[in-house]
């Protein structure tokens, strides 16, 4: 009997259902990742704040070193903490999308999620090949800022959107195979990948984003902290934009501009996981009705090692003190 086949807002609706059924543990999975990174910049900028608003004195009662090099050096070594944090949770962030990529199996049989760590392990111990696809990935996104490319890298954007889900599922690929096999798919997909791709948008980057400045807005915690950062607001430069039409923008409109920002950009991030889930599910229907064209070529199937066993393997000796042993095969293998 054939397989019936998942249309997209299917996928979309259970992806959905798995993210909101298991809330709690991603929200907890990713506090770190997401706030980390607020955390980081903000103690840059409030060092960086307090550094340049005492520096007379600081002149003034250590005259030696008033010298542009030891001064630059001084503010690295304050700001430096804020950076290692906001690294170290950028870090885990871009984990965690290929992390719970690799829970979506678990998630389809249980409904719940476990051995998380050991799924993060696997994505952490291909570093090398998982910087090389986000370098490719950031290096497209960055020529799309140009006018000129905008629509051709739209088009890569819709194609290469799997490219992490194939990183996650077949470790035997190189970050170009990676963007190769996403490509493979798509083609004949195309329409409804951007379907796909715009549902998912709308609910990650516009929906939920937005209710919770709604919300933020209507309990009144936007407009506390943006009286907190005021006195940082006033310290940067006035800009005079009336004298190309545009009304004056006062430093507490900034400010409330900035905390709504970041609420956005909080929530964003707090969704990666059902990005995550709703692409892996894409994947898993695409590679599965293509499963047939991908086979081709192996003669001797009970021969031949899945690639997570060969990765077992390889890699056993290294992260076998690191995570039980157990519990990194149930990650790999997607055992129930």
């Amino acid at each position: 009997m054939a397989k019936k086949h998942k249309s997209t807002f299917s996928i979309f609706a259970e992806a959905a259902g798995l993210y909101f059924s298991n809330i709690g543990k991603f929200v907890k999975y990713m506090t770190f990742p997401v706030l980390g990174q607020i955390f980081g910049l903000s103690f840059v900028f409030f060092t960086a704040y307090i550094y340049s608003a005492n520096i007379d004195k600081i002149i003034s009662k250590y005259p030696n070193i008033n010298n542009v090099s030891t001064l630059i050096f001084i503010s690295v070594l304050l700001t430096l903490p804020g950076l290692c944090i906001f690294c170290k949770a950028f870090w885990e962030y871009i984990v965690a999308y290929g992390a719970v990529n690799s829970t979506y199996e678990n998630l389809i049989k249980s409904g719940k999620i476990y051995d998380y760590n050991a799924h993060t392990e696997l994505i952490k111990r291909r570093a090398a090949s998982f910087i090389g696809l986000w370098l490719i990935i950031g290096f497209i996104s960055i020529a799309a800022i140009c006018p000129f490319f905008f629509v051709i890298c739209a088009i890569f954007a819709v194609y290469f959107v799997l490219a992490f889900q194939v990183f996650t599922f077949e470790p035997e690929l190189s970050p170009v195979g990676c963007l190769k096999k996403s490509l493979i798919l798509i083609k004949g997909n195309f329409g409804k990948t951007f379907v796909l791709l715009l549902l998912t948008g709308i609910l990650t980057y516009l929906f939920i984003p937005n209710l919770f400045i709604k919300l933020f807005d209507f309990i009144g915690i936007n407009s506390f902290f943006a009286k907190l950062i005021l006195p940082f607001v006033n310290i940067l430069p006035e800009i005079n934009l009336q004298t190309i039409g545009i009304p004056a923008i006062s430093a507490s409109d900034i400010s409330l501009f900035i905390i709504q920002t970041t609420v956005a950009q909080i929530a964003i991030q707090y969704t990666l996981p059902l990005r995550a889930l709703i692409w892996t599910g894409w994947y898993q229907e695409l590679n599965n009705s293509n499963s047939t064209v991908f086979s081709q070529g192996k003669t001797n199937k009970k021969s031949t090692k899945r690639p997570s066993e060969k990765l077992m393997e390889n890699t056993h000796k290294k992260y076998s003190r690191k995570i039980d042993s157990n519990i990194l095969k149930r990650a790999s293998e997607k055992d129930e």
